[in-house]
């Protein structure tokens, strides 16, 4: 009996081990998979050169990457795109050390979570891997201010809105604990009189902003960044 017991727990122990290997190798292919858009925003730097230290550095997904008026928008602060569409949370923090540290950035402001939440991730899970993208940047650039910008509601995945509003409570509850780690709501201006999305604000598909959307974010986003922070000696 006790053999057999002993047995039955390798058995165990073995489908654990192979599982955890699993979710691991299905992990890494999940990142490995924005391997070429990655390459792609290294080699723009390289073509147009390395920005001055203290731009400020947008990445997240679709909506920081289809943000294709943000230098204009942003303008005169210094701006680069480092979006790379359909990403989430984790995923940024996994290409940090490529896309957003070598800049050495003044000011870092990241869009991403919506994609999380429609992917299955619970509201907690989302607020811990941004906890995760701030630590995993205060190890290399410590102190730089980072921004949150709010999870947007959408047409196409109204269904998640209490989800992600429950993400959006989380996430700024932290930020209110961290010092230079700022919520930013820009998900309220995308709402009609009728607390719904204003869908004259998005693309047909129902999800992406379009101008008048980015504009809306523009009017919450650059008078922040445009603020001296205290202890910055303005």
């Amino acid at each position: 009996m006790l053999r057999h017991g002993f047995g039955k727990l390798l058995l165990g122990v073995a489908l654990g081990v192979m599982l955890c290997q699993s979710g691991l190798s299905g992990q890494q292919e999940r990142f490995e998979r924005w391997e070429k858009d990655i390459r792609g925003l290294e080699a723009r730097s390289r073509e147009n050169g390395f920005p001055a230290p203290g731009v400020i550095v947008f990445t997240g997904s679709s909506s920081v990457h289809g943000w294709d008026s943000l230098e204009q928008d942003m303008a005169p602060l210094k701006v680069i795109n480092c979006g790379f569409g359909g990403s989430q949370i984790d995923e940024a923090t996994y290409f940090a050390n490529r896309i957003v540290i070598p800049y050495m950035p003044s000011r870092v402001v990241i869009y991403s979570g919506d994609n999380d939440i429609a992917s299955g991730k619970s509201p907690e899970t989302v607020a811990a891997d941004f906890r995760a993208f701030v630590e995993r940047l205060r190890a290399s650039i410590p102190g730089e201010p980072v921004y949150f910008l709010s999870i947007k509601p959408s047409t196409a995945r109204w269904k998640l809105w209490d989800k992600i509003q429950k993400a959006n409570a989380l996430i700024r509850g932290y930020c209110e604990g961290e010092k230079r780690v700022f919520y930013v709501d820009v998900a309220t201006t995308l709402l009609g009189p009728d607390g719904k999305p204003d869908v004259s604000l998005y693309q047909e598909d129902g999800l992406h902003l379009n101008a008048d959307g980015y504009a809306r974010w523009t009017a919450i986003v650059k008078p922040l960044l445009s603020e001296p922070l205290p202890g910055d000696g303005q």
